[in-house]
């Protein structure tokens, strides 16, 4: 027996408490354990096709539940003024960077990079807080049309994205006719907003970025330009897509979507000569000191060592021909999914893929992305709904926010520094907005090891998910709301029959492909 502040601890009771940190989680904690294993089977039978996920390695998974885990360190790499006995943590994190550095294809003399973000937003945010004061002006590609949330998103009722809250934030947009990104419009619009940064990354845009013309876009007003290269990662370290780092000042990426890592991010930034005047003056970069200001202290505090260590495995694993392999058939699978919808009678957005997403339309089939997700995650198919714009709404709606510049820039500019946010307008018309579209992606199936053929037998089961889909809507009124062709889904025996008949297929057809990871969870 000991005794401590009045609590007396029994033998037996220390007995129980160190057993309890060597048993497993089955015996310790049956409830997690449980959910743990209701995901593994969901995982391990559904088809995963949502574009910004993946299936890591188990190598990397044994990194992230290592030792590590236990450790915290603050100050980087050198920095023993925060902590000591960081030794292999410095060891770990500079292994990170320079196989970062490798992996990409950058000289450590031009590049540094910081592997300290928790994940890609976090990178995106310490970035802004890095190079662009508050309230600052950043344009990046809008949410409806392919852009991602950390880039700014605010309607002309509330500021949604905390980059919207701490920046002045101004979208560009795709041509409503090709569903291209419009660099005409950004440049033009660019040399009214005079950002501080311009971001070229999107999270459902099926097209390589043309970096060169942003550049010369982000030259012409000052600006920094920012590569968020989150969903391509993986394609760029193989070299089956153009590259972002010939033309960006600053690149970042999460690390577990096509990079197939665990949970994280990183940050590239130039070093050296940033430009030269016409009298020779040399300007350098000085990215290095405010990046890794903005990430800790400024943003973070102790770096996740474990995270870290699962990175620096995936980093190296994407250097290897097998890696290479598995990107080049991301990018065949995403072909023969996005041709064999087509052939089904589909549209897709800009009528195909560069990468390993493709966005169907559908609203020439009398339905939309809110009810086909519905129906195709009861029958073990994982997507996400998406936005297809309304191209003759939009370019009535761009004609009246023109207008509405036109009027009110200059002196809105003098006074505070408008944000002219063509989504505040659009989000207003419901009918722009309506997700009357899907998300398809093929990193995680293909991890997998599902081929061409494969995707072709994925798109058969899409397609009878949405038959299934147009069933129900026409057991409705034609104005019954989501909640009501839930419920009727849910609800119609006939409905539910068809569910499990293709879900009973999905699964057995899926549980034909191993799924990468540990054995057991």
């Amino acid at each position: 027996m000991s005794e401590s502040n009045g609590y007396t601890v029994s033998k037996e009771g220390w007995e129980s408490q160190k057993k309890m940190m060597v048993e497993p989680l089955a015996l310790i904690d049956s409830e997690v354990f449980s959910i743990v294993k209701k995901e593994k089977h969901k995982q391990m039978y559904g088809l995963e096709l949502l574009a910004s996920e993946n299936f890591t390695s188990r190598a990397v998974l044994e990194a992230l539940g290592s030792c590590l885990t236990n450790k915290y360190s603050k100050g980087f790499p050198g920095q023993s003024y925060y902590y000591n006995g960081l030794e292999y943590n410095d060891e770990l994190e500079t292994l990170c960077q320079r196989r970062a550095l490798e992996a990409f294809g950058l000289d450590s003399e031009k590049w540094g990079v910081n592997v300290r973000p928790y994940s890609g937003s976090p990178a995106n945010f310490a970035v802004y807080t890095a190079v662009v004061e508050p309230h600052g002006r950043i344009m990046g590609l809008d949410i409806p049309d392919g852009g991602h949330l950390s880039h700014g998103f605010m309607t002309d009722e509330k500021k949604i994205s905390a980059t919207s809250i701490f920046f002045e934030t101004m979208p560009y947009k795709v041509n409503p006719e090709t569903g291209y990104i419009d660099y005409d419009k950004l440049q033009e619009n660019a040399r009214l907003f005079h950002p501080k940064l311009i971001i070229a990354g999107t999270t459902c845009y099926s097209r390589n970025l043309d970096y060169a013309r942003l550049k010369q876009i982000a030259n012409e007003n000052g600006a920094y330009l920012m590569g968020d290269m989150a969903h391509i990662g993986g394609l760029v370290a193989a070299g089956v897509v153009p590259s972002p780092f010939e033309d960006c000042d600053i690149v970042t990426t999460t690390t577990h979507k096509s990079l197939r890592g665990c949970r994280g991010g990183l940050i590239f930034y130039r070093k050296g000569i940033r430009s030269v005047d016409t009298k020779g003056k040399e300007t350098l970069y000085n990215l290095e000191f405010l990046i890794n200001q903005a990430v800790f202290p400024g943003l973070q505090g102790g770096p996740h060592n474990n995270a870290i260590a699962g990175v620096a495995v995936a980093l190296k694993q994407a250097m290897t021909p097998e890696f290479k392999a598995y990107q080049l058939q991301v990018l065949a699978n995403c072909k023969a999914l996005s041709s064999a919808l087509i052939n089904l009678g589909y549209k897709i957005v800009t009528g195909g893929s560069d990468n390993h997403l493709i966005l169907l339309d559908l609203r020439n089939k009398g339905t939309d992305g809110g009810r086909a997700e519905k129906v195709l995650q009861a029958c073990a198919i994982s997507c996400n709904k998406n936005t297809c714009l309304d191209r003759f709404l939009l370019l009535a709606l761009m004609e009246k926010v023109q207008e509405d510049v036109s009027k009110s820039i200059e002196p809105e500019i003098g006074r505070r520094g408008v944000v002219v946010h063509f989504c505040a307008t659009i989000w207003g018309a419901k009918s722009a907005l309506l997700p009357n579209g899907l998300r398809f992606g093929s990193p995680a199936l293909t991890s997998r090891g599902l081929m061409e053929e494969d995707f072709k037998k994925v798109a058969h089961f899409i397609h009878r998910g949405i038959e299934l889909t147009l069933e129900v809507q026409g057991s409705l009124d034609p104005k019954a709301t989501l909640m009501e062709f839930t419920q009727a889904l849910a609800q119609g025996v006939k409905f539910q029959q068809r569910v499990a008949e293709i879900r009973a297929e999905v699964e057995a057809f899926t549980g034909r492909f191993p799924m990468p990871g540990l054995p057991e969870l």
